[in-house]
């Protein structure tokens, strides 16, 4: 599948609109964006997000990544979001697009 520049920007343009103390999910921010997977979502983070919060970008389980896992959950907990045993809840901390 080819990603255009529109999906990329849309993907962007979501990651940027997570607000301080608010987290999305992979899923979340293809849904909103009308991508059919998840896992672009990751590609375009990885690949696109120096300039984004990326720290609020988790997977469905809603912890993060194993090698970003300490950096990522102090900048969610220094911004307020519910952390415990490694882990966001996503009830009370998941952002939800319009």
């Amino acid at each position: 599948m080819v990603t255009s520049d529109e999906q990329i920007e849309r993907v962007r343009e979501l990651v940027a609109s997570i607000p301080a103390g608010r987290v999305a999910t992979y899923g979340d921010i293809a849904a909103a964006a009308g991508l059919s997977t998840p896992r672009t979502v990751g590609w375009i983070m990885r690949t696109d997000s120096g300039d984004l919060p990326w720290h609020r970008v988790l997977g469905a389980s809603g912890r993060p990544a194993a090698h970003l896992a300490d950096r990522q959950l102090r900048l969610l907990a220094d911004e307020g979001v519910p952390v415990e045993d490694g882990r966001v809840d996503l009830r009370t901390a998941r952002h939800r697009f319009p």
